[in-house]
This record gives structure tokens, sequence and C-alpha cells, in this order.
């Protein structure tokens, strides 16, 4: 082994090591990789700029951008209808589908992003028993197309570096199928298995919020009970004010009318539940269409203390509408617009397009201006603008019509122009994380194969499996990356397994295609634990999930998953072409 080939490995083994041991981000650990590449000369500075600008990385970052606007459409408050009608396995199954077809034309993390609060807000059904369904079949779902995870595009960006033809579109479409609907089978049973965590806590939803009953309403001449008012999860509702009296506690055999005003008490995320509630008109409400919505606290010194939001005039004022109040964990009472502001109030606003420019006026009344995660649902034409538009660039691209990258790049030009996402939203989105990954990998990938490291593993890996021939090959490339997606996440393994899987390949003079695929479904195959794949992650902490919980769920599907991919990719991509 000569110096250059001991210094990449060394950096190899290096990462490993702070994956496995230490908290140290990913980002960091590979553009220390990259930076001592390029100190020691191993790699040029041309080469090491245009790998973070290759084109699937480009567009995996537009991608993630326009999620923004998908997620603020009305087809998620559909896909939260659907899973509050019918029994637990009619849910998964219909969770599971709609999921995994967001997914395969998405990214599938801003579609789990997007859904986690629709399934917090679903009133038949606690969330841990569908926030696993949910990550799995989002991850299964991302396996559908080349664009369905950040895995999918980085390991093309990898396969275009090396000087191949770019992966087809629907490469993996037809055994990606198969294991949805074969981990479907497995998902929905498994379902019953999971824990019911609610933390349906009344004294921990500290919102207070208001909202009205539409003349023509669904809601008006039926009791509380039958609107399911009583059984919304992480909502409830206090006070209903009729003709300026107030009826509380709230019996659920009170029957509501036309021109009732509601109090509800609930969390941040109750603002999008209010919204999703045909004949429901939320405080406001005429003023929310996407925006993004922020976090005020009332100074001590606030010219507002003492007076309410009418007397106030705060919509003319800031340019921006109250949704939500909260005073600690105090109850509050009567209309939102009636409440007697106080210092350290926390108000939720949608702002307007001149809020921005009060700042002497926000500085003076508040101590603090806070963005938030959440954002008002976008209208019914405005969301079918949205949607409209994405399948419009994705079928452009399929049919060869415009370029992905370049439609991407002008959807999301016409996404800031028109005002539905902003460009707060873009710097506070923008995935840095994964540009910084992306680039110094395809840099430490160079750096393996320049040097002859991965051939070197790849002959090592064939001698020590050489009496199973090809196809265990196949299965080592496969396992290596299930384990080290495990272990050190799905990014990292497909940037890790790529050059010795690629190297593999060429050892037994076959097509890389077979290998390639092994590793694109390796680095999905994220069910044993919540730390290798960025879903399993996000319900892990919102559900409160405990680690056998998913290895429970997980180990019967990573099993039938492994055994589905491994039997198919031979049979559809040879290794040796006719």
């Amino acid at each position: 082994m000569n110096l250059e080939q001991g210094v990449v490995l060394a950096m190899l083994i290096a990462i490993v090591a702070c994956l496995l041991t230490t908290r140290i981000k990913p980002a960091y650990l590979f553009a220390a990789a990259a930076f001592v590449g390029f100190q020691t000369g191993m790699i040029e500075l041309t080469k090491l700029t245009g790998n973070f600008t290759n084109s699937s990385l480009l567009t995996l970052v537009l991608l993630i951008l326009v999620s923004i606007a998908l997620e603020k459409t009305r087809l998620i408050s559909w896909v939260g209808r659907q899973i509050s009608q019918g029994g637990q396995s009619s849910v998964v199954a219909k969770l599971g589908l709609s999921t995994a077809f967001l997914s395969s034309f998405t990214n599938n993390t801003a579609v789990v992003v997007s859904l986690i609060g629709a399934i917090k807000r679903n009133q038949r059904h606690a969330p841990s028993r569908l926030l696993i369904p949910l990550s799995y079949t989002a991850i299964l779902g991302g396996t559908l197309t080349l664009i369905g995870t950040s895995t999918n595009l980085i390991i093309n960006s990898f396969v275009e570096d090396a000087g191949l033809p770019s992966l087809d579109f629907f490469a993996p479409t037809v055994i990606g199928l198969a294991v949805l609907v074969i981990g479907l089978m497995i998902l929905v049973p498994l379902s019953y298995l999971l824990p019911v965590y609610d933390d349906d806590h009344q004294d921990e939803l500290p919102y207070f919020l208001e909202a009205h009953i539409e003349d023509g309403s669904p809601l008006a001449g039926k009791t509380v009970a039958e609107n399911g008012l009583r059984a919304l999860r992480r909502l409830f509702l206090a006070e209903v004010i009729r003709d300026g009296k107030t009826l509380a506690p709230v019996n659920p055999d009170i029957r509501l009318e036309v021109d009732d005003t509601l109090l509800f008490c609930g969390d941040i995320e109750s603002v999008a539940s209010l919204q999703e509630i045909k004949g429901l008109r939320l405080f406001g409400q005429h003023h929310l269409n996407g925006q993004s919505m922020l976090e005020l606290v009332v100074s001590h010194s606030a010219g507002i203390r003492g007076k309410t939001l009418k007397s106030v005039h705060f919509r003319e004022r800031f340019d921006a509408v109250v949704v939500a109040i909260r005073r600690g964990h105090e109850r509050l009472a009567g209309g939102l617009g009636n409440i007697e502001l106080h210092a350290g109030d926390t108000l939720v606003v949608v702002p307007g397009k001149t809020f921005k420019d009060k700042k002497q006026q926000l500085n003076r009344e508040f101590v603090l201006v806070n963005g938030l995660d959440s954002s008002a649902r976008l209208d019914s034409n405005k969301s079918f603008a949205v949607l409209a538009g994405f399948t419009s660039v994705i079928a452009a691209a399929l049919f060869g019509i415009l370029p992905l990258i370049n439609g991407l790049a002008v959807y999301l030009l016409v996404l800031v122009a028109s005002g539905i996402i902003s460009f707060s939203e873009i710097r506070r989105r923008f995935p840095i994380d994964i540009v910084v990954i992306v680039g110094s990998a395809l840099t430490l990938a160079q750096l393996m194969i320049s040097s002859g490291l991965s051939e070197r593993m790849g002959n090592m890996l064939m001698m020590s499996f050489d009496s199973w021939g090809i196809y265990g090959a196949l299965i080592v490339t496969y396992l290596l990356t299930l384990i080290l997606t495990e272990l050190v996440t799905n990014n990292a393994a497909a940037a890790l397994a790529f050059p010795i899987s690629y190297s593999l390949a060429l050892s037994y003079g076959a097509d890389p295609m077979p290998f390639i695929m092994a590793l694109l479904f390796g680095a999905s195959a994220s069910f044993l634990s919540p730390y290798g794949y960025q879903t399993n992650l996000l319900v892990y902490s919102v559900a409160n999930y405990k680690l056998r919980d998913f290895f429970r769920v997980g180990l019967p599907l990573s099993v039938v998953y492994s055994v589905v991919v491994l039997l198919l990719i031979p049979y559809l991509f040879p290794f040796f072409p006719s």
C-alpha cells in the first residue's frame, strides 16, 4: 500500500470511527476529509469545486426548496382527512400508499415532516401506532424513482462522476413497487404491535385560539360530540360564546349554531388543525395563505401592554394577524381580540408584506421575534396551482422537453416571485449539510478510486468471498451498505460504499448496474434503528418511541425487504447483459 492509499484509508477509518463514537456532525467529518485531500495535493481545486456543483446535487437542493411550497398545499390536509376515517388496518394502508406516492416524486424527508402534523392531529388513532409506518413507507416510496430520496440522487452523482450514464428516472421502480407492496402487507399487521403513547394532556396546550362557525357550516345544528370537537387530539374546546354569553365548560351535548365563537386551547399545530375543519373560520383566516408564522413576545415596556388587540388595531399597526396567544400555562378566556395583553405574552402571528419594514416598532414592543417551522395553508386555488406546476415540471423532464434541473429552477423562481415561498424560508431550509456531505463525499470517492484504494479493497473482498461467486459479491455489497446505513446514516453509507462496490463490479468484469442497485436499495434499508435514516429520527422524537419499537417492526420488514431486493436485482439487472 502506497502513501496516498494509506492517507485515504486513514481518513476513511477516522470518519467511520467518529460517526460511530462521537456526536460530530457528518458534514464536518466529510468536509475535513476533502480539506485534507486538497491540502495534500491529492485533488485539484477545479475538481474539488466541481463536486459541489454536481448536477444531481443541485437537483436535490432544488427539490428540497420547492418542497416548502408543496408542504403548504391542501394535499396534506386531504391525506390528513383520510387517516381520520376507518380502522387501523385501512388507515395504515391508506397512509402507506399516499406517503409512498408522495415520496416517489418529492424528497421523502419533506413528506414525513409535512404529514407528522396531520397524524398528530388525527382524531381516531394514537400517533405512535402510525408514525413508524409513516417513516417506513416514506423510505419504501423513496425507492420508486430516482428523485424519491436524497440517497438516490447522491448515488447518481457518484455514477455520473465515474463516467457512467446517468440512472434512468424509473430505474429502481419495479423493485421499488415489489418491496412497497410486500412491505405494506407486513406493516399493516405489525402496526398493532406498536405501543400507544398518547400525550394528549390538556395542561400542556398553552396556546389560545379562536374560530367562528360560518353561515352554511355543516357544524351548525349538530352537537359538539356529533362534530367530533371533543375528540380532537392536542386541541381542547374550552368555551363557546353565543350572543355575547359564554358557555363554559363546554358540554358535549351543546348544539352549535351559526355565528357561534369557539375558543380552543392547543399547541402550534392547532392553527393548521382548525384550518382543516370544514365550516370553521379561524380568527384572521382571510389573511392566511401559505405564509410562515412568527412568534412575538410582548416587552415589559411595550405600549400595547394592558390593551387588547382590537383597541391597538394590531393588524393595521404591524401588518400582521394574530392567530394564537399564550400566557405560560394560564387558561385564557373571552374572545382573542378582547384579551388584555400582558408583558411576556407570546403571540403567534402571520406577517403581511410590510411587516419586516416595521423594525423600529417591533423592537419597541417585543423582546423576541422568532420564526416558527409552521406555515399557514394555501387556499384551494393556490394549492392547485402549486401542485399543477410541480406535476408539469416532472412531466416535462420525463418526456425530454426540459431537463429536471432547469424546470425546477424556473419553478422555484416562480414560487418566490409569487410570494408562495419567501427568501427567509429558503435561508432557513437551505440544506447546507447535504451540500457539504455530498460535495465532500464525491471528493473522497474520487480519492479512493484515483489512489487505487477502492480497487485494492474490491480485490480483497473478491478474494475473501471467491467461493460465493459474483452473486455472493452482490450480497456482500448490499449487506455492507445496509450495515453502514444503520450505523452511520444512509448518505454517509452511500458515499463510503460506492467506490468499493464499483471496483468490485470492475474486478469481475461485470456490468456495474446490479451493484449500483444493491447500493441504492441497501442505503435505503434502514428499519432497525432510528439513527440510520432522517425520517426515522423525526418520528422517534415526536412519538417518544423506544429502540425496541423500531426493532420489533423493523426486523421482519428488513429481512423480507432484503430477500426481495436480492432476488430481483440479478433478474432485472443481469451481471453480463447480452
